[in-house]
C-alpha cells in the first residue's frame, strides 16, 4: 500500500500553497469582518486553473481527479483561508459532465474553465423540506419548448457570485408517483439574465460565518427545455451520483482546517511562556493537540481512500460519508484545542482561531448533518431499520 502522493500532486499542494500565501490572515479577517466575498482570491483560483481541475481537457480543463481537488481545497483552509467560498464550482459541474448532452458540455463547460462563466450556485435545499430531498415542492412545468418553475430555495450559497444556477425542481407532482425518488428534474439557470427579469429574486440570509447564503423566490420563471441535464424525473439520481464527490471534497476542508488549528496549538504552546516554562510541556495542554492531530491523520487516511475508489469509479458511499463524518468532527476537536490553548487569546480577532473554529462547525452540519451520515451508515451498510 503506497499513501505517498505522486510528483504532480506535490507540485499541486505546492503551487496552490504559494497561491494561497499572497492571502493572509489580514486578507480572511478582513472580510469576514465586513462579510465581503473573497472576490480577488477567487479570481486568482480561476485564473490559475484550479477551479476547473475536474473539467476534462477536451472541455479545456485540467482533467485531473477528485484526488487533485482534495488536495487543492484542502491546501487552501490549511493556509487560512476558505475553501467554501468556491468549493461548489468543482462538484456541482459533474452534474453537467456526467449527464448532460455533448451540446451542453461545449457550451458550457469550456467558458466555466476560462472562468467566464461561474458555476457556484446549488439550489436543492427548501424550506418545507430540508434533508428530505424527494418532498421538495418547487415545481417546474413543460409548456412547449419552455419550463416554468415557481417555488422557494433556502440555503443557496453563492448565488448572488455565480452567473449559472443548478436547479433540482419537481416535475411530477410528488402524489403521482409510485417510485419516490422519480419526478425531479435538473436544470442549469442562467442566473444573471433570471434575477435580472425578476423571476429570481435573492435574499441574503445572515448566518454567524461569512458564507454568503441566500434564499431563492422563483418566480414564473422559465427556461429552454434544452437546459433540461439528462431525463426528465431523473433528477434526483443525477444530484446523488455528485453527494460522494461533495462528501470527499468537504472531508479535504476539514482535514485542511484540522492541520492548521494543530499547527497554530502547537506554535503558541511552545512560545507562550507562564510559571517559568512553555504551556506546552502541560500535558494538560499536549495532550488534546496530540488527540486531535491523530484523528485528524486517521480521517486523512479515509479520505484518500474515498478519493481512491472514486477515481477508480468503485463505489465509494460509505467511504466518502465516514471522511466526511470523522474530519468534520477531528477539525472541531482540533478547534477547540486551539482555543483552549490560547486562553482568552482565543477569542481575540487578530489571532483568527474564532474565525477558523466558526467556520469549521459548519462542515458538521452541512452540506449534511453528521446525523444523516450516521442513519446512511446504520441502513445502508450495517443494514438496521431505516430510522427516518
Amino acid at each position: 500500500m503506497d499513501f505517498s502522493l505522486t510528483a504532480e500532486q506535490r507540485d499541486i499542494r505546492e503551487a496552490v500553497a504559494e497561491l494561497c500565501s499572497r492571502f493572509p490572515d489580514a486578507y480572511w479577517r478582513g472580510l469576514d469582518r465586513q462579510r465581503a466575498y473573497p472576490e480577488a482570491f477567487v479570481k486568482a483560483l480561476t485564473e490559475a486553473g484550479w477551479l476547473a481541475a475536474l473539467i476534462p481537457t477536451e472541455y479545456e480543463g485540467a482533467g485531473l481527479g477528485i484526488t487533485e481537488g482534495a488536495i487543492i481545497l484542502e491546501e487552501i483552509n490549511h493556509s487560512g483561508g476558505n475553501a467554501a467560498t468556491a468549493h461548489a464550482q468543482m462538484y456541482t459541474m459533474g452534474t453537467v459532465l456526467k449527464h448532460g448532452l455533448d451540446a451542453q458540455k461545449r457550451k458550457y463547460l469550456p467558458a466555466i474553465a476560462r472562468g467566464e462563466l461561474r458555476l457556484q450556485a446549488f439550489g436543492v435545499t427548501e424550506p418545507n423540506s430540508g434533508s428530505e430531498t424527494t418532498r421538495l415542492e418547487t415545481r417546474a412545468v413543460r409548456q412547449g419548448d419552455r419550463y416554468v418553475i415557481n417555488g422557494r430555495k433556502i440555503f443557496i450559497s453563492r448565488a448572488q457570485h455565480s452567473d449559472l444556477l443548478l436547479l433540482l425542481a419537481r416535475t411530477t407532482p410528488y402524489d403521482e408517483l409510485s417510485d419516490k425518488s422519480r419526478g425531479l428534474s435538473v436544470f442549469l439557470v442562467d442566473l444573471t439574465e433570471a434575477v435580472a427579469k425578476g423571476q429570481i429574486v435573492i435574499n441574503p440570509v445572515e448566518v454567524m460565518i461569512n458564507h454568503h447564503t441566500t434564499e431563492l423566490v422563483i418566480q414564473d420563471l422559465e427556461i429552454p427545455a434544452e437546459n433540461l441535464i439528462g431525463e426528465e424525473g431523473l433528477g434526483f439520481r443525477y444530484i446523488i451520483d455528485g453527494w460522494n464527490a461533495e462528501r470527499i471534497l468537504v472531508a479535504s476542508e476539514a482535514i485542511g482546517d484540522g492541520h492548521w488549528f494543530v499547527e497554530r496549538a502547537s506554535k503558541y504552546a511552545s512560545e507562550r511562556v507562564v510559571f517559568g516554562r512553555p504551556i506546552g510541556a502541560n500535558q494538560g495542554i499536549q495532550f488534546p493537540i496530540s488527540q486531535a492531530f491523530a484523528h485528524i491523520e486517521a480521517a486523512d487516511l479515509m479520505r484518500h481512500k474515498a478519493a481512491w475508489l472514486f477515481d477508480t469509479g468503485q463505489k465509494c458511499g460509505f467511504e466518502a460519508n465516514s471522511a466526511k463524518l470523522l474530519a468534520s468532527q477531528a477539525s472541531w476537536e482540533a478547534a477547540n484545542a486551539c482555543l483552549d490553548t490560547h486562553g482568552g487569546y482565543g477569542f481575540a480577532v487578530d489571532y483568527d482561531v474564532e474565525r477558523k473554529l466558526r467556520e469549521t462547525r459548519l462542515l458538521m452540519t452541512a452540506p449534511i448533518s453528521n446525523n444523516m451520515v450516521l442513519n446512511f451508515i446504520g441502513q445502508n451498510v450495517l443494514g438496521m431499520p431505516r430510522s427516518y
